[in-house]
């Protein structure tokens, strides 16, 4: 089972900054998660909100600015905001905290020294809509990574989105996000055998014939997000073959003993 780091080491480290992905392969997470939108000059940054209102403490929208305008924010500060009146609290490093480009992600999963996976989702519905997808192709055949060994897997709840993909790369891995277990009745008959399924751990729970159908078909199954003993357990008992979790430490130590 692959343990990927959601969004970074989200949980000790403000998710989709630098200093959480540094921090996740440090501990020797699978893979990293990231979530990506368009800004306004067309670069594809990782931030998983539309607006600015819970991660940088600004009223502004993503589609809408300038990656210059998003660099001059701090997007780390509200993950500890008490930082400064600890005496013991290490320096914060403000490169650490600055927004990230997918580019910047992809040069630093590069040049770590080991494979680590990329799971890459795309959030839609975006003013930008399909534009999305044909940047991110762009920005991977750069890397050389559009092929059936590359490290990434792109991800969306959007069914149009990953037709996007299968049409754009079709060797890349394919993974259809699930939100409502009432969905795949649906979507089983919409997409191709080889695409991976990626339900969430809520619904799994809820629902244990979501879990059971998907085994009997013989489905890949990754889910999102996994971070208690007994979330851990349900997955292992399906079969799972990737996880998604803001614990990546905590989860590593219990999958590989």
């Amino acid at each position: 089972m692959q343990v990927v780091a959601h969004r970074g080491a989200s949980h000790e480290i403000a998710e989709h900054t630098l200093g959480a992905y540094l921090e996740a392969i440090r501990i020797g997470a699978d893979g990293l998660e990231c979530d990506v939108r368009l800004t306004a000059d067309g670069h594809l940054v990782c931030v998983h909100d539309r607006d600015l209102r819970r991660t940088a403490s600004n009223r502004g929208v993503v589609s809408t600015m300038d990656l210059d305008e998003l660099d001059a924010l701090d997007f780390g500060s509200w993950k500890n905001p008490w930082h400064d009146l600890d005496d013991e609290a290490p320096d914060r490093d403000p490169e650490l905290s600055k927004v990230l480009t997918l580019r910047k992600l992809l040069e630093t999963v590069a040049d770590c020294g080991r494979r680590v996976e990329l799971a890459i989702e795309t959030k839609h519905p975006t003013r930008y809509g399909g534009l999305v997808e044909r940047r991110l192709v762009q920005l991977l055949d750069e890397f050389g990574w559009t092929g059936a060994d590359a490290p990434v897997r792109v991800m969306s709840f959007s069914l149009t989105a990953m037709q996007r993909i299968e049409a754009l790369a079709p060797d890349l891995a394919r993974v259809i996000l699930i939100e409502k277990a009432h969905h795949w009745p649906v979507l089983r008959r919409l997409i191709g055998k080889d695409w991976i399924i990626g339900p969430g751990i809520g619904e799994l729970t809820d629902h244990p014939g979501l879990g059971r159908r998907l085994r009997e078909a013989g489905r890949r199954v990754h889910v999102w997000t996994v971070n208690t003993d007994e979330q851990l357990a349900l997955c292992q008992d399906l079969g799972v073959e990737m996880i998604i979790t803001d614990r990546p430490a905590y989860m590593l130590e219990k999958v590989r003993g």
